[in-house]
């Protein structure tokens, strides 16, 4: 198996990992009758050229970003490739235009109202095509940089509200998807207690938690 990635990929004409994926599980599947079906699941990491004295060196990068693109592309003998392609670990953060207020309260809640917090999370983002052949690279650019200045730009009244704002962002960028699923834990930041020592904190000392947190997910289909 992983003597045919290697082989398809020294001759690959693929520009994306979409079309990577599709060209291998082709390959696998003409290559092997006794093989029902194929499905190829690919990260690749977001690596960009390092700047030197402020140009770009040719053979030196560097990581772009935590987070890596995803492709997930399955396909049965005599049908059509089903490509699902994503990001997962886009870790965003913003410091103001967040709150979280008027939700549901019972006995055991002790979380406080807040009208100013910091929101942070970690987001994983699939979508599915609605139209065959279209132009990955351009279509996942247009996406991330929806998602991005929705995330930025919004008013947010709780993760729930910027998510689905930006599900919505992503389709009207992307007229060539169909459906897109969002997932974004709480990366939460606390208010440090600076009482004790006889000090405020007017928002200014944060600490941050892994667990426990929130994990919201949705999907937003035209």
């Amino acid at each position: 198996m992983k003597n045919t990635v290697y082989s398809v990929a020294r001759d690959s004409k693929a520009a994306t990992i979409e079309e990577f994926a599709t060209e291998l599980g082709d390959y696998l599947l003409a290559n092997n009758p006794q093989v029902s079906g194929v499905l190829v699941e690919i990260e690749e990491k977001a690596w960009e050229h390092m700047l030197v004295d402020g140009a770009p060196d040719a053979f030196t990068f560097k990581l772009g970003g935590t987070e890596v693109r995803t492709v997930r592309a399955v396909r049965d003998q005599g049908r059509e490739w089903s490509v699902r392609p994503g990001i997962d670990g886009l870790v965003i953060l913003k410091t103001t235009k967040s709150a979280f207020t008027g939700y549901i309260k019972d006995k055991l809640t002790t979380l406080k109202p807040a009208t100013d917090r910091i929101f942070g999370t970690r987001a994983t983002v699939k979508w599915e095509y609605a139209v065959a052949d279209p132009d990955h690279a351009q279509v996942r650019a247009r996406i991330v940089a929806a998602l991005l200045k929705e995330f930025a730009a919004h008013d947010s009244m709780s993760v729930q509200h910027t998510l689905f704002d930006m599900g919505k962002a992503a389709l009207a960028a992307a007229p060539e998807i169909a459906r897109i699923t969002l997932t974004m834990p709480n990366l939460h930041h606390l208010l440090a207690d600076l009482s004790p020592f006889g000090q405020d904190n007017p928002n200014h000392i944060f600490v941050p938690i892994d667990e426990p947190h929130g994990y919201i997910e949705a999907t937003i289909e035209r």
